[in-house]
């Protein structure tokens, strides 16, 4: 559904993406994870068809953004992280705008049951202007749902989002995901990723470090524990360090009792609660990107 094959965007001297390669099929949730600058935005902009490749192909839907942008941005539905909406319109108006750019026919029905899930009935009629941020941003998920996407693009998806809004994000993007929709969620809320995400690209400084399986990422990354939290995966994945690791060194540093000679040989796979040490003289490097699970491949 979602197809990206040696996507490259420079800007002047700066590669903010470099030979980027992976897909998303029907029913997947891919999260997208790295740190601030690693290319996510530019990557989920370039499949939008909002920025230009320097090099490189995208498609959606079948359709390449290059050649058959219209078709292709047809299926498709992106919701960035700070959505621009039309302050001078109403929340229903901005329903009325996007079923007349994508030839919604049922803009009662849809449109009417999206105000139902996201809590905005009351709101109908409001100027998007007098509306919080939170309401803003469902606004924006209401908007991009209602042409039904094959392909939907979240980049911080839960900003403003209270609680009961947080709630009913996740349950529509598992549902159009059990549906068949492929699903990008860019995110540095890991538990988000956690628990809506079936695969995992990780990105640092533009390069790919993995792309896969969740399960896989933690069977590489995290010393073949699958109870790992993603946490550990991503910052082996990009710092080829452990959170816990580096808390057992730090305690460790600071014990000067007469056990030093002991704890030298210690590990954290010796340790009672069975964690694994991915720095033990035993593991290796953390994978090159050349490391992408093979076997989830088209």
């Amino acid at each position: 559904m979602i197809r990206v094959e040696n996507y490259t965007k420079a800007y002047r001297t700066t590669l903010a993406v470099d030979d980027l390669s992976f897909h998303v099929k029907p029913g997947q949730v891919l999260g997208l994870l790295g740190r601030n600058g690693a290319g996510k935005t530019t990557t989920l902009r370039a499949i939008a068809g909002i920025i230009t490749p320097t090099s490189g192909r995208l498609s959606v839907g079948g359709h390449d953004l290059k050649t058959a942008e219209i078709a292709a941005k047809s299926v498709l539905a992106y919701i960035p992280d700070d959505p621009k909406l039309f302050e001078p319109l109403t929340v229903w108006e901005h329903l009325e705008f996007t079923a007349m750019a994508y030839q919604v026919a049922d803009l009662a029905g849809r449109g009417t049951a999206l105000l139902k899930q996201f809590e905005l009935v009351e709101k109908k009629d409001a100027l998007v202007q007098e509306l919080s941020r939170g309401m803003r941003q469902k606004v924006a998920i209401c908007c991009a749902y209602l042409h039904d996407p094959q392909a939907i693009l979240f980049d911080e998806p839960l900003t403003g989002l209270d609680p009961r809004g947080i709630r009913t994000l996740k349950e529509t993007i598992l549902e159009r995901a059990r549906r068949g929709a492929a699903v990008m969620v860019s995110s540095h809320l890991l538990s988000l990723v956690d628990d809506l995400c079936t695969d995992l690209l990780i990105l640092d400084q533009g390069k790919l470090r993995f792309f896969g399986p969740t399960v896989e990422a933690r069977r590489i990354f995290a010393g073949h524990l699958d109870e790992a939290s993603l946490e550990e995966v991503f910052f082996q994945a990009t710092e080829g360090i452990s959170p816990s690791s580096d808390r057992q060194a730090t305690e460790n540093d600071l014990d000067e009792s007469d056990e030093d000679d002991d704890l030298e040989t210690v590990t954290l796979t010796d340790l009672p609660d069975g964690s694994h040490n991915p720095r033990s003289h035993s593991a290796p490097d953390a994978p090159r990107s050349d490391a992408t699970p093979q076997g989830n491949a088209p």
